[in-house]
């Protein structure tokens, strides 16, 4: 099994490092450039089309890997037919890729993305791949076909969403998608998860890899739109697939606390607008009120900002590892113990910040 995760990930790596720069080329010829504005930080014109990088380093290591599997008779799905979700789950990145590649070039209405978002997670839905059973204290058993359907696109665009309205500060949604991908495959290993939700994370982790020396500040290229949508989209449906066979509550609640900083952010970003609004239209309305905002205002640079969110990612991912793995008790008193550490150091490390040694 092991080989095979390898594999998918080199793949993934070596093709979207290969062909980011051919991205940098192609946004400027498209006019695909995210010009400075004052909600943003950057102070030149960027290429943001990066994403497609990422998508076909996850493409060509994914199919790659399916054909060799195939062709050895491994049983990656737990003897299931996997080719009509797999199916689904590349139409609804087709589609949404091909969206959000005009809005990186032309631009497109808030709506009309939400609305193709919601069309390519019904065509995951009709493909298969459903949240269909729960076990939680308060609910468990198998969920009505409407309630599934409802539940399963409501994750696909929440989480697709979250990963898109934190991306503002150069290599932030595709670090902390990295951190996020990383936890997941630790969490499937082990749950004893299908391999074929392996390897999709393996690859994707890989592709995220590969492209993220260009994106980190300071950032030679931006991951787009159609990055940020792809990102979400596909961490969104992986943990459905990794998380299929195994509805404990805890396994259940796992992908959410590894994406609870985006999924957060944009909850608060929800809250605030229509506070600020007064209107359910005003959700649709960028502000400067993000986490990577906030840190900012405070004094600190964009990549000591993007360290602070991959740290607090990557301490919600080993949080939800040590909890599957130890129990409750020890993951709180890891998390306690996380929070002190911090505590005790943010004087000092303000400090350092205020007399610029940091």
């Amino acid at each position: 099994m092991w080989s095979n995760v390898i594999i998918a990930f080199v793949l993934a790596v070596l093709t979207s490092f290969v062909i980011t720069p051919y991205t940098m080329r192609l946004a400027k010829k498209v006019g695909a450039l995210d010009i400075p504005e004052k909600r943003k930080v950057h102070k030149k014109p960027i290429p943001r089309l990066g994403g497609i990088a990422v998508i076909a380093g996850f493409l060509v290591s994914v199919t790659y890997l399916l054909i060799i599997l195939n062709m050895e008779n491994v049983d990656i799905y737990d003897g299931q037919d996997y080719f009509v979700k797999l199916g689904g789950f590349f139409v609804g990145i087709l589609l949404l890729g091909i969206t959000c590649f005009i809005d990186d070039s032309k631009g497109v209405p808030a709506i009309i993305k939400l609305c193709v978002q919601i069309i390519s997670a019904l065509i995951v839905c009709f493909a298969g791949i459903r949240i269909e059973n729960i076990n939680l204290p308060f609910l468990s058993g198998e969920l009505n076909e409407v309630f599934s359907y409802i539940i399963t696109v409501c994750w696909i665009i929440g989480v697709t969403n979250a990963i898109n309205l934190i991306d503002g500060l150069d290599g932030l949604s595709s670090g902390i998608s990295l951190v996020s991908c990383i936890s997941l495959i630790l969490i499937f290993a082990l749950n004893n998860s299908p391999l074929l939700a392996m390897i999709l994370a393996t690859a994707l982790a890989g592709a995220i890899l590969g492209f993220l020396p260009f994106n980190f500040n300071p950032a030679k290229t931006f991951i787009g739109d159609t990055g940020s949508n792809f990102l979400g989209f596909s961490l969104a449906v992986i943990s459905i697939l990794g998380v299929a066979k195994t509805y404990t509550a805890l396994v259940l609640v796992a992908p959410i606390i590894v994406l609870g900083l985006p999924i957060f952010d944009t909850l608060f970003a929800i809250i605030r607008r229509i506070v600020k609004g007064k209107s359910l239209k005003a959700v649709l309305q960028p502000d400067r009120g993000h986490l990577h905002h906030r840190l900012m205002d405070k004094g600190y640079t964009q990549r000591q900002a993007v360290m602070i969110l991959y740290g607090l990612s990557a301490t919600l991912g080993l949080f939800t590892i040590v909890l599957l793995e130890g129990g409750i008790w020890k993951a709180l008193s890891f998390a306690l113990l996380v929070i002190a550490l911090i505590g005790v150091g943010y004087k000092d490390i303000c400090n350092l910040r205020d007399n610029n040694e940091l």
